[in-house]
């Protein structure tokens, strides 16, 4: 891995293009790794690769990247969907952090019939996925979704978007074995909170179409470790460790 610093920015990138800097992230190359005018700089937009760039000017807080040359093509992040009902702060922060480390393309808090935090900043949580991106050398950003109920973002998704729902009743299929079983180029994964769904719940997502109940195993698992078990699972078998 480089030692490189690694940046998202939201300019577009090409050769000789320019791209400004946020007060945060000019702080950060100027104060905390004391980096001057010429220095190098990798840094993506989820849409035109990782390129080199250079640090072209610095005055005050305000600092501008020059891009000079690509490093990495963009490539494609398994369409996988993570749902999960928003835990206490710092255990949403992370869910956060590690379903996009393990290649969430989109995250989406949902409100359970026993969740016992509803309140979300989706602006915070994105900012917790811009940094576990540059870190692990993701080339784009999970989209970061603000709280709703579970059915009204369940009748978001596409209608052929399998939703493997993971069920602590521990009486459907394992997880693993269903994967197996599947054939799809995108699916979501819905991890519920830490009382598990209610029994009301459990009946309308199993008469939904395309969900498909599966169990972690023998062991009632914390939200967050069920979250990231399911989609270690789902990269080893239909994404990009497979």
């Amino acid at each position: 891995m480089s030692v490189t610093p690694r940046l998202f920015v939201n300019a577009n990138l090409r050769r000789n293009a320019y791209a400004a800097l946020d007060e945060q992230q000019s702080k950060y190359l100027t104060r905390v790794l004391r980096l001057d005018v010429g220095a190098h700089v990798r840094v993506f937009n989820g849409r035109d690769g990782e390129w080199d760039a250079v640090i072209d000017t610095k005055e005050g807080r305000a600092v501008l990247l020059k891009a000079i040359a690509p490093l990495r093509e963009q490539d494609e992040t398994p369409d996988v969907v993570l749902l999960f009902a928003p835990l206490k702060k710092a255990r949403t922060d992370f869910v956060v952090e590690k379903a996009t480390e393990l290649g969430a393309c989109a995250i989406h808090p949902v409100i359970t019939d026993y969740t016992q935090s509803g309140r979300v900043r989706a602006d915070r949580l994105q900012k917790i996925a811009l940094e576990a991106a540059e870190q692990t050398e993701r080339m784009e950003l999970p989209a970061v979704h603000d709280a709703a109920p579970l059915d009204t973002v369940l009748d978001t998704l596409e209608a052929d978007r399998p939703v493997i729902f993971c069920d602590e009743a521990g009486d459907a299929k394992p997880m693993l074995a269903a994967l197996q079983e599947m054939d799809c180029r995108s699916g979501a994964v819905l991890i519920g909170p830490e009382g598990g769904f209610s029994p009301d719940e459990r009946r309308r997502l199993r008469e939904r179409e395309n969900v498909v109940p599966v169990t972690l195993g023998p062991r009632i698992l914390r939200a967050e470790t069920a979250a990231i078990s399911a989609l270690t699972l789902y990269e080893a078998v239909l994404g990009d460790w497979a």
